[in-house]
Order: structure tokens, then sequence, then C-alpha cells
């Protein structure tokens, strides 16, 4: 396949959006069907639609990639009709980020050449957009000048345990306020003590798994790192835009191990900068993490739908159908969740054990509520 050659800024970085995700998280919003990235949680567009708005900031529709899994290709043509069947890529087995990238990659070498990558996810939140274009325009000026791979830190603001963390080192470059560091080491998810270390002592940032590098730069990587996706996924890509594509991914695929590029890539290179956001970002990894977001009650009860709550407060209540009244008597600290036929109850402090219960309707054989 030759390179393109629209009228689009060749110069343009290329922006790759990782929506294959199927987390059980937001169930039962969120089901087998239609995972977080598709869901319409914080207005009227899905998180995925709003992600793709802001790649729109950043290049043109048709420098843009979405990669998701097979189940999902149809839906994310869908809800983003502007883009070209062509550019939404459909992973046939899930095998974690490190097989995607390699994938996204060759592909983007094949049809744009050594252009600067954007890695994006689908399902975070961001604000305000403006920052966040200032941000990556930042790093992909430097990325297109140098043989690094950047990506982004969250500088935190409580002692997380839900995020893996970057050590980073002194300033190399402040660009009008976007500031770039070089980075010391990755540090797995840590637990509390650590994880309130990490705060005071500063100098760490939160792992946001977003990423900006030329393609020559990391496929430079994966051939002294992960030589095996290569060899696995280039003779796929040669068949991209052919009639034996889908057979030649789906062959491809099951044979790579499952390895994130956090730890197949980015842990062992040693030209990796980071550059600290200066946009808020939250990975909404739970309903209590929604509620930060949603209007609130004067006893904190946050919600999306119509509440009445007599004697209760700091619930989350989340309607699909925002006309659905939800009332509370005497209750606190609950999670109230209405999607279609199904409602979930559950203590807030306990919502991390969501994915027990879909394993035990699974179990049941209830694959209808999944």
């Amino acid at each position: 396949m030759q390179k393109e050659s629209s009228g689009a800024d060749t110069s343009a970085p290329v922006v790759v959006i990782m929506a294959g995700g199927a987390g059980t998280r937001f169930w039962p919003a969120s089901t087998r069907l239609r995972p977080k990235q598709f869901l319409s949680l914080l207005g009227e567009d899905s998180l995925l639609q709003e992600s793709y708005a802001r790649a729109r900031r950043v290049t043109s529709p048709e420098r843009i990639l979405v990669f998701t899994n097979a189940d999902f290709a149809d839906l994310a043509g869908r809800q983003l009709p502007e883009l070209r069947p062509q550019n939404i890529v459909a992973e046939p087995a899930r095998r974690d980020t490190a097989a995607a990238v390699c994938l996204a990659a060759l592909m983007v070498n094949q049809r744009f050449g050594d252009a600067v990558m954007v890695i994006l996810t689908a399902d975070h939140l961001i604000e305000p957009v403006e920052e966040f274009v200032r941000v990556i325009e930042s790093a992909c000026v430097a990325a297109a000048r140098d043989a690094v791979l950047y990506t982004i830190g969250i500088p935190p603001d409580h002692p997380s345990t839900a995020y893996g963390y970057l050590e980073a080192g002194g300033p190399l470059l402040d660009d009008a306020g976007v500031v770039h560091r070089k980075v010391r080491s990755f540090r797995e998810k840590p637990n509390r003590d650590i994880a309130e270390r990490y705060l005071a002592v500063g100098g760490y940032l939160w792992n946001s798994g977003m990423f900006i590098w030329r393609a020559d730069v990391v496929l430079a990587a994966y051939a002294e790192h992960l030589p095996g996706h290569l060899a696995v996924l280039a003779p796929a890509v040669e068949a991209l835009g052919e009639a034996g594509q889908e057979a030649a991914l789906a062959e491809a695929f099951p044979r790579l191990p499952s390895v994130s590029v956090d730890y197949g890539i980015m842990e062992k290179v040693d030209n990796v900068r980071v550059v600290e956001a200066t946009f808020t970002w939250n990975d909404l990894g739970s309903w209590p993490a929604l509620a930060e977001f949603l209007p609130r009650d004067g006893a904190d009860n946050g919600h999306r739908g119509r509440i009445a709550v007599h004697d209760g407060a700091a619930n989350v209540v989340f309607c699909e159908d925002e006309d659905e009244l939800v009332a509370l008597v005497g209750v606190s600290d609950l999670v109230v969740v209405r999607a279609g036929k199904r409602t979930l109850v559950a203590a807030r402090d306990r919502v991390e054990e969501i994915k027990d219960l879909v394993r035990l309707l699974e179990r049941d054989g209830q694959e209808d509520d999944l």
C-alpha cells in the first residue's frame, strides 16, 4: 500500500484512539456489547465521541485511527460516522496494549511515513480541551525533532493507589508553562504508604497511558525489546487494504503474548520523557469517581436523573433515562444505577466488587444481563 497523499497537512500528527476495553466497573450501564467508552456518562456524547472531538483539535479526520475490539467495530463506526471504515481497526483478539500500539505504528509507518503518533485513550475525562491541545502540541514538536518516547504525566492531587507512577527528573524544557522532563523510572501501582511518600517528596506523576512519539522511533524500540511482535504483525500489515486483511489479522493476533506497552517497551528504554499535564484528568474508573462530575444536592448526593432523598447523604444515583426518578429514604453512601431492565444497589466503598458480581452472573448463565 502506498503512503496516502491527501490534501491534509502531512506534517500533522496521527492520533490513535485506543477503544478496545471491556471493563465491568460501570455495570449495569456498561455491558459486553457496549462498554464504558461507548456510554454517554456526562452529557449527550459518549466518551469515545468526546475523545474523537479532542483528537480533531490536534489533526484531521483522515489522520485519526480508532483501535477497538472486533465486537465493537460497528458500534465505533456508528458513533464516529466522519471516520472512513479503514480508519477503524478491529482487533480480533485482546492482547493488551503492546500489540495494538505495534500494529498502529506499522500502519502509520506504511500509510504516513515516520509521522508523529499520539496515543490516546477513549474513556478518560479531560478538561479544558485548550490546555490538552497545548500539551499535546508541545510534545509533538519535541517528538518530531528528537528520537524520544513521550508520555503524559498527571501531577497527583492525592495519594492514589489506582495508578502507576513516573519518577521524573529535573526540567529539560519549559515551553510556556508546559514542562518537559526525563523519566527516571516507572513505578507500579503502590500501596497507600508508598503513595503518600510519593506525594510528600514530590517528583512523581501519575502515568496517564497517553504517549507521543515518531513511528520510526517506537518501531526501533519494538525491534530491540519486543521483536516477536514485529515478526508476527509486519506481514499482517502488508495485507491491510487487501481482501485478506481480516484473515491476516485474525491469524496474527492470537499468536502474540498479552503484554502492556508500559511493561514491554516504556520500562525498558532510556529515551523516555514526560510532559506534565496542565489540564485536569480523570480515568473515571468507578461510579464514585463519576460522582465528582455529577450535579449534587445539599447533602452531597451526586445524580444523573431525578432524585428524591429523605435523610440520606453522599449517595451516587445514575439513571440512563434522565427522566427516571429514584427515591431514597434513610440511606447514605450507596451507589444506585438504573440501566435498561437492570438495577444495581451497592455500598459506595464496595464498588470494586461489581466485577465479582458480574462473574457470578456469568457463572449462573445470565449472559443477557452482561
